[in-house]
């Protein structure tokens, strides 16, 4: 924090928030205006401008919730709601963040694998890559369904199905990250490896996959943030399971829109904390490298 206030980076941060969160009151009551005039209009009950505003922020199903109202919902259901209730927020939680962690760790290994495939054979460069381009033109949410009922239809439920979407959203970017890096170093330095007689698995477990490392934490850092909007979609397409994604289907159908930038803003915060985890993952192993801080 002390570092932060140093460089100047926090006050520029909190500015840029508080702007967005005053743009989002204003918008609350420009948005929620029309349903509050006509239920007063209804109750033939004149109310201040004071009043009216707080009405705006007040209202059980708005357009647009104010922002004290997400973060209520938040904190009464997630803090003041039994975890394993499968109305707390912290419960459905606890399932997204399953299915996306299950789902960015098979991408991730896949991604590795068939990066070092394509690096090292030109057949699978020149057969693999153009597919593995063509298999992210397909929209997640066309296959979603198709994944989830045929997995059901087999009989897999629960976490395989979303696990599986997952992957398939996560394993794109560690392929494209991992094949640049893995082709990073120089000829010069092959030719050095040559020289001392250096086996395939020497080149690339002491060159190629060091200067790697930088472009896997990357693609890795964007692979598990959409992992986790690969798992909510998969959580829309079976709303039995549980998941933020169910929840959001739910308040959706209920008209309840606190509900929904509840879950959403708690999906966003997984997210950004799964990101952190990533970064904080890369910097240990760059100090176990011998990486300068």
């Amino acid at each position: 924090m002390n570092g932060f206030w140093r460089e100047g980076k926090l006050i520029p941060i909190l500015t840029v928030l508080g702007v967005i969160v005053l743009f989002w009151y204003v918008m609350a009551v420009v948005m929620n205006a029309p349903w509050q005039t006509r239920l007063n209009e209804r109750a033939g009950e004149p109310v201040g401008f004071t009043t009216f505003v707080s009405q705006t922020w007040s209202q059980s199903k708005p357009v647009l919730p104010a922002p004290h109202q997400v973060f209520s919902e938040i904190w009464k259901a997630t803090v003041e709601t039994d975890i394993g209730s499968k109305r707390s927020l912290a419960y459905h939680a606890g399932i997204t963040l399953g299915s996306t962690l299950s789902g960015f760790i098979l991408g991730t290994a896949l991604g590795v694998l068939l990066a070092v495939a394509i690096v090292h054979n030109d057949a699978s460069d020149r057969s693999l890559m153009p597919w593995i381009i063509a298999s992210q033109t397909v929209p997640i949410l066309a296959i979603a369904p198709m994944v989830v009922v045929g997995l059901g239809a087999v009989g897999i439920q629960g976490l395989v199905p979303k696990a599986l979407i997952s992957m398939y959203l996560s394993f794109f970017p560690v392929v494209v990250g991992m094949v640049k890096g893995l082709r990073t170093p120089e000829a010069i330095q092959f030719d050095l490896m040559r020289t001392y007689n250096a086996s395939a698995w020497n080149v690339f477990a002491k060159l190629r996959w060091p200067a790697s490392l930088p472009f896997l934490f990357a693609s890795m850092k964007v692979g598990v943030a959409i992992s986790l909007v690969g798992a909510v979609v998969a959580e829309l397409s079976n709303s039995a399971g549980g998941g933020l994604g169910v929840r959001l289907l739910t308040g959706s159908y209920n008209g309840q829109t606190v509900q929904i930038w509840a879950a959403l803003f708690l999906a966003a915060a997984l997210s950004a904390l799964l990101v952190v985890g990533v970064g904080a993952a890369e910097r240990v192993t760059g100090r176990l490298m011998g990486a300068r801080a």
